[in-house]
């Protein structure tokens, strides 16, 4: 089993910018399997009440308190905290009450599909768009082959963190490659700066592991 890692190698308080930025990599990469999903954690009924009107397709999901639900069957739970679509959320705000924050995601995209419009309604809710099943090319003048399999790219949307935990005031993209850890070493860190380098970028940070 492998994992990824994830360098920064781009920052800009222009959401639009930063969007851009990380289309033009995830094309650098882009193969007939590419697919885009996106996440975001929405603190409000009304932030969630637009991205719902926006990109009714993605699924909802309530928190819920620790034990809330032991031993009660699954369709006996609220439908929010088990997962709905847009179109089903619940019309009396009451029903988010201790549910807040909502996780909302829509994975598995056609490319250009969903990009522009989440970008719009996010807000300065944290969440991202990720790029995955991309192709990065091999760079035999560095030793490099290339890769498929950890190949993505992530824009980080108000924060900087791939947990979503820190708030920020600008948006990061993120590259990824295979993690490879040698006496401590990441080997595969010169193979994502020169991926970078092809389009003008640089890696700006250290890389983070999930």
């Amino acid at each position: 089993m492998s994992n990824d890692i994830a360098y920064p190698v781009f920052r800009s308080p222009d959401p639009a910018l930063a969007l851009r930025t990380a289309r033009r990599l995830a094309e650098f990469g882009r193969c007939e399997y590419t697919r885009v999903s996106a996440y975001a954690e929405f603190p409000s009924v009304t932030e969630v009440r637009g991205v719902a009107k926006e990109l009714p397709a993605g699924w909802f999901r309530g928190q819920e308190a620790y034990g809330e639900f032991d031993g009660v069957p699954l369709g006996d739970c609220p439908p929010l905290v088990v997962g709905v679509q847009g179109p089903d959320l619940p019309a009396d705000p009451a029903a988010y009450e201790g549910r807040l924050p909502l996780e909302w995601e829509l994975l598995a995209q056609p490319v250009g599909s969903i990009e522009d419009t989440f970008t719009a309604a996010i807000g300065t809710s944290r969440g991202e768009i990720n790029w995955d099943t991309l192709c990065w090319p091999d760079a035999p003048e560095a030793g490099f082959q290339g890769e498929s399999k950890h190949a993505e790219v992530t824009l980080l949307f108000n924060t900087a963190d791939r947990d979503l935990d820190e708030p920020a005031d600008d948006h990061t993209v993120l590259l990824h490659v295979r993690s490879v850890l040698v006496d401590g070493r990441q080997v595969r860190e010169p193979y994502a700066r020169w991926l970078a380098h092809q389009l003008d970028l640089t890696v700006i940070g250290p890389g983070q592991r999930c």
